[in-house]
């Protein structure tokens, strides 16, 4: 009686011939949620192996896998010559489950207990944009300038090492070959005074900050930052419990003296010298002495971000800030992510010789290390010169994108954004006029295809000034052009009414 119980809840098992998942997968977890539910008891008898599947209609090869596995599991026995039955023990075992009701649930959810860092940074994140390929996307590269047939023939070269190479851990510190490929390029083109060895490759720029945040702070440290700034280092910190303390900046960088009248006891400082994310400054050199001198008086650190500032159009790059760093103070931060694309994951720091050491046991402690394939493609790419003319050809690529957002912004735009040009990087800020709120602007350019952002969202405090941050890397001039055009018609439509007639008589008066 207990086996024809079985067997006809067992053939009501519904298979979806289908699915991704495979038929086995299926019937396995419809018995284990039977015996789970306690649909099927502890003790009852299953039918044999032949019957099921005859009543199922597949093999049964199929239904002896799903027995060993249940079996493996301590789900079911079998017993020679007798039959499948559900584990007697099991009962005793499932009443120990607790069976939280759906109110408990919702309570847990509401009174999750989180890292005590972590809880405290959630309300400050600020989420990342939809990398969208569209105008006025920011920080993303011409995907369509990109030297495919060279990255391809080296992949194709790499791909035929050992397979320990293509298939295994990466050197936590990095492939050593591009180590010293980017130790080459920065020289030479960056001023940075480095070797191999100060080199460590990570995961991205994101990488890089939560692995100095790990390294050089304490939870409740001070650490400078620029507001408006860069939102996923800002992210990293908050993360890591930090004290972040914005610092106004100005046409000449991070104001390094309102830094100490706000937190003159800090221990890190963020900045974006070559271009200041966002509003696109480049740090003075009084500035960078300042600061630099500033670091040296605290005992702090400095997190130099070069996110994309070998992109200049018609001057040479400037040099780097750690260039000018003879205390060993700046870690500087690059990333591929900019220069190449995204999917590559790949960034790295330069740290200070005195950190170098540091620096190697906790990458050798807990990084796996970039997959060594794509690092030695990308060695290649850059030893064989490929890197350095991608740089100059895309330096006038962008130089032609923001023409052709500056010249359209100046016909279409008038009195209602006014774009400021920049010689760097992928994007620029646009100031508002008078009245127009930003957040309402954004909303309304989503909904119609296009991304702009609010300046407001990297600030950590409000600043006086309203704007929008354009991105122009990512597509061609025609596709810039009729972004203006829509944008312009988003803020003519959202355009501020001007006060009647007698009232601007009565303010007169």
């Amino acid at each position: 009686m207990v086996k024809i119980a079985g067997g006809a809840l067992l053939a009501s098992i519904a298979i979806d011939r289908k699915s991704s998942q495979t038929i086995s997968t299926q019937i396995y977890a419809a018995i284990r949620k039977m015996i789970f539910s306690e649909v099927l008891r502890a003790g009852e008898r299953l039918p044999s192996s032949r019957t099921l599947a005859l009543e199922l209609d597949v093999s049964r090869t199929t239904i002896n896998y799903v027995f060993e596995r249940l079996t493996e599991e301590g789900l079911i026995d079998s017993r020679t010559g007798a039959g499948s039955f559900v584990c007697e023990t099991l009962g005793s075992h499932l009443q120990k489950l607790p069976a939280p009701s759906t109110d408990m649930l919702a309570r847990r959810r509401d009174n999750l207990r989180l890292s005590r860092d972590i809880e405290q940074a959630m309300d400050r994140f600020v989420p990342r944009i939809p990398h969208e390929k569209r105008a006025f996307t920011t920080g993303m590269p011409a995907f369509d300038s990109f030297p495919m047939a060279q990255w391809s023939r080296l992949i194709s070269r790499h791909y035929r090492e050992k397979r320990d190479m293509v298939m295994g851990y990466g050197d936590p510190e990095g492939y050593f070959p591009l180590r010293r490929a980017i130790a080459n390029h920065l020289r030479a083109n960056r001023g940075l005074a480095c070797e191999p060895g100060q080199v460590f490759i990570v995961s991205g720029a994101q990488q890089a900050f939560n692995l100095n945040c790990a390294v050089l702070l304490n939870p409740g440290d001070k650490a400078w930052f620029e507001n408006p700034g860069a939102i996923g280092a800002r992210n990293s910190l908050s993360a890591h419990g930090i004290d972040i303390v914005p610092v106004p900046v100005d046409g000449e960088g991070l104001c390094v003296e309102e830094g100490l009248k706000r937190a003159p006891y800090f221990r890190l400082a963020f900045v974006t010298p070559s271009h200041q994310q966002p509003m696109g400054a480049t740090m003075s050199l009084a500035r960078r002495i300042a600061l630099l001198q500033a670091a040296e008086q605290n005992d702090a650190w400095i997190l130099e971000d070069d996110y994309d500032g070998e992109f200049r159009y018609r001057r040479s790059p400037i040099p780097t800030l750690q260039s000018l760093d003879a205390s060993q103070r700046v870690i500087y931060i690059g990333t591929f992510s900019k220069s190449l694309s995204p999917a590559l994951r790949l960034g790295y720091c330069v740290v200070p010789p005195i950190l170098v050491d540091v620096f190697g046991k906790i990458s050798g402690a807990f990084l796996h290390g970039a997959p060594t394939s794509l690092q030695a493609v990308l060695a290649d790419f850059m030893d064989e010169g490929h890197f350095a003319s991608h740089i100059r050809r895309m330096c006038k690529v962008y130089a032609a994108r923001h023409d052709a957002l500056i010249d359209a912004a100046a016909r279409r735009l008038a009195g209602l954004l006014q774009v400021e040009p920049t010689e760097t990087g992928f994007h620029t800020i646009g100031r508002l006029a008078q009245g127009f709120d930003e957040n309402s602007v954004c909303e309304l350019a989503r909904e119609r295809g296009i991304s702009v952002s609010p300046l407001g969202r990297y600030c950590i405090e409000p600043i006086a000034e309203r704007g929008l941050v354009l991105g122009f890397s990512a597509v061609r001039p025609p596709e810039i052009k009729a972004g203006v055009e829509t944008l312009a018609q988003v803020l003519e439509s959202l355009r501020p009414e001007s006060p009647p007639q007698s009232a601007r008589r009565l303010r007169k008066t």
